[in-house]
């Protein structure tokens, strides 16, 4: 193990039995985001010079993994706010030293969606709008946000030019009442609001020159991790996430089912046909988790060497991650499937991980059409357009 999973692996079972609270709070518990600050998960991809990390990708991803099997939202909210710091390597100085100066430990929460509109005036914009989905955001002091560029009447510009950007938590609001779903809730996925705020340049960065992987030079940066593919590193934490939460729905099968005996008399240990489902979930599991981790290792080794992780193989990397997470959500089914009527109660925790697998998947990092289509397009000699190459 890492670093950081070995400094938060004690605390495995203080985090399963957070995630039922965390639950019913729609947001992490204090003692789950403390015992993540105190690991450094937050800080892994993060500049040295602030504190940072700056670790391997694949340990932030097994990190991600390890803690989603322990509880969904534990692990969901370190894969997403634990990203952010690679992106802020990116920014101004003045900028990362607003955020980390006084306390390296800042989380910074998001999305990138360009929900709101940035409106040019002196010395920068002036940014409005509301934004939904800002996963563990109670716990965030700042946050990255995507903004469409205005014309002066705030209208957005067409053709569409976008930013990221970043705001202190005193300028917005955080709708404490736009977070009741079936599934993740303890991420706390709530709404943002914006109001007339003053955003200056230096606090924004082109959304085009991040996701189209140049933004490190820009930065001046010349650290292998900074120069990795944004289209890998995005969708890690995510991905890697609900991977975990497949391997704790098995973990937990596994724990509660031990002596369980059907109705017909059956031990589930001696039902041919429940262990060889099983042991194929299983295997599907471990193959999303090694799929993931391989275009990592092999993206970190061609970046570390000066190649070019070019637009192909980048588009294949990202049906990877696509198919790992559709894969590993299709065996948590089959798991909670012949885990019984026990399996429905809301003590039980298997079925906290089949809601949050399920919710996972819904993120559009993992919607496979386009992605799918691009990749093989590209095999094919053909070259994808326009919102065919989004995201890749």
């Amino acid at each position: 193990m890492g670093q950081v999973l070995d400094s938060i692996s004690p605390f495995a079972d203080e985090i399963r039995a957070d995630g039922a609270e965390g639950d019913q709070l729609m947001r992490l518990t204090d003692r789950s985001a403390k015992r993540l600050k105190d690991a450094g998960v937050i800080r892994m991809l993060q500049p040295e010079e602030f504190g940072g990390l700056e670790a391997h990708p694949r340990e932030f991803a097994e990190t991600a993994m390890a803690l989603g099997a322990m509880d969904g939202a534990t692990g969901w909210v370190s894969g997403i706010v634990g990203v952010h710091p690679w992106e802020m390597a990116f920014f101004d100085p003045k900028a990362q030293q607003e955020v980390w100066g006084e306390d390296p430990d800042t989380w910074i929460a998001s999305p990138y969606a360009p929900m709101g509109v940035a409106t040019p005036v002196d010395g920068g914009y002036i940014l409005n709008g509301r934004w939904s989905f800002s996963s563990g955001t109670d716990h965030c002091q700042w946050v990255m946000i995507g903004a469409a560029i205005g014309d002066k009447d705030g209208n957005r510009l067409n053709p569409p030019q976008a930013l990221h950007v970043l705001l202190p938590r005193s300028d917005y609001e955080i709708d404490q009442d736009s977070w009741n779903v079936v599934g993740l809730r303890g991420t706390g996925s709530k709404d943002l609001i914006v109001k007339d705020a003053f955003l200056p340049e230096y606090r924004t960065l082109s959304a085009a020159r991040v996701m189209g992987g140049v933004a490190w030079k820009d930065a001046g940066r010349d650290e292998t991790l900074y120069k990795f593919p944004f289209s890998c590193i995005f969708p890690l934490g995510i991905t890697s996430s609900l991977v975990g939460i497949a391997q704790g729905a098995l973990d937990c099968y596994i724990e509660t089912q031990r002596e369980r005996v059907t109705v017909s008399g059956t031990a589930i240990k001696q039902d041919p046909y429940v262990l060889s489902a099983l042991g194929d979930a299983a295997a599907e599991i471990a193959a999303s988790r090694a799929a993931l981790l391989e275009t990592v290792d092999r993206f970190w080794d061609m970046t570390e060497k000066g190649q070019e992780v070019t637009f192909e193989q980048r588009a294949i990397g990202r049906r990877t991650q696509t198919a790992a997470a559709w894969r590993a959500v299709r065996a948590v089914d089959e798991i909670f499937s012949r885990a019984g009527g026990g399996a429905l109660q809301l003590s039980n925790p298997l079925q906290r991980f089949w809601r949050d697998a399920h919710a996972g998947l819904s993120h559009a990092i993992h919607v496979p059409g386009s992605i799918f289509h691009a990749a093989t397009l590209t095999q094919l000699g053909g070259e994808p357009e326009g919102a065919m190459r989004g995201m890749i």
